[in-house]
């Protein structure tokens, strides 16, 4: 048996306004996925598109029996989007793509073929970056905090073009929090991570969603949302305080006891007490954080809500036969 009769893929698309390249997208796919694939399917979410992403959605799926369409209530995010799609795929194997066709189908088998020398998770990396200084920027700094979240090397590699074995999700199935990540979710289940790098194309239409403030506040989610890291890093702070508070009070008594005399001087106390204040605010600011987190978790807000499916409307829509009325 080939390794493609053992292979059953599930595509996972979020879209927001993609109307324009959706179609591209799926005949591209429609030519590689039955090289490498079995069994497959191609899921798209519509993240609360503006445009008319929904419509070309079913219009893909009344065409093509391997196409599946979920529309949620409103933009819930990308990783919101991908956790509905991740949750409803059927096949042992799941990828998941961006609609914007920087991520090409033709690139797939070289991820299989990376996760077949026995790994769970492979990031499709791209050869260089496509975007300016700034979003570059910003991909960095939330790789960094992505780093410190999942605790694995590769993590300086993800990419939204990834694929990883279905049974994953069982580690995050229950999970309702509103802050996703799902990269840090996949390493609640593994650490059989990889990477390749992969030809990432320039994006065809509209411009990126992402942008610099996006980004940081992405990585500080992922931050506070899935590490201790700023409760440690306030916690040292404190100690560094308290030490140089410490020393001040050493420095004060010395001063007096060798020379009788006291430090004058009111900027000089004014200053340590700002000092002071500034890390006791910093401090409660970053437990605020974690606070508020645990508050949106106790209101069991849901990652996402759907609210119709394209087949559900291609059946509603199949016209039925009358009934017939039994005689006796």
């Amino acid at each position: 048996m080939t390794q493609r009769e053992n292979t059953t893929l599930s595509i996972v698309v979020p879209v927001y306004n993609g109307a324009l390249s959706l179609r591209e997208l799926v005949d591209g796919l429609a030519a590689v996925l039955p090289t490498i694939a079995s069994q497959y399917e191609v899921i798209l979410v519509n993240d609360g598109s503006r445009d008319d992403s929904w419509r070309v959605i079913t219009e893909l799926a009344a065409e093509r029996p391997w196409v599946r369409g979920f529309d949620l209530m409103r933009n819930y995010g990308q990783h919101s989007a991908l956790l509905c799609g991740i949750r409803a795929a059927r096949y042992d194997l799941i990828a998941t793509m961006d609609d914007d066709l920087q991520h090409p189908p033709s690139e797939l088998p070289k991820l299989l073929a990376r996760l077949n020398e026995g790994f769970d998770v492979v990031y499709g990396t791209p050869l260089r970056q496509q975007h300016g200084f700034w979003r570059d920027l910003a991909s960095e700094l939330t790789k960094i905090a992505l780093q410190s979240s999942m605790g694995v090397e590769v993590a300086r590699n993800v990419s939204a073009f990834r694929i990883f074995r279905t049974p994953l999700r069982a580690a995050f199935d229950n999970y309702q929090g509103s802050y996703i990540s799902i990269d840090v979710l996949l390493t609640w289940a593994t650490t059989r991570f990889a990477a390749i790098a992969v030809r990432h194309d320039e994006r065809k239409y509209g411009a990126s969603n992402y942008t610099f403030r996006k980004l940081t506040r992405h990585a500080l989610n992922m931050i506070t949302g899935f590490t201790v890291i700023p409760l440690q890093l306030a916690s040292i702070i404190g100690f560094v305080f308290t030490a140089f508070g410490v020393l001040v009070f050493i420095y004060v008594v010395g001063r007096y006891l060798i020379e009788g005399t006291t430090v004058a001087g009111f900027p000089f106390l004014a200053s340590i007490i700002a000092i002071f204040s500034g890390a006791q605010l910093f401090a409660l600011g970053i437990i605020g954080e974690y606070l508020a987190r645990m508050h949106f978790r106790l209101m069991d807000r849901p990652a996402y809500v759907v609210r119709r499916e394209a087949r559900d409307e291609q059946e509603e829509a199949r016209p039925t036969e009358p009934s017939r009325e039994r005689t006796v």
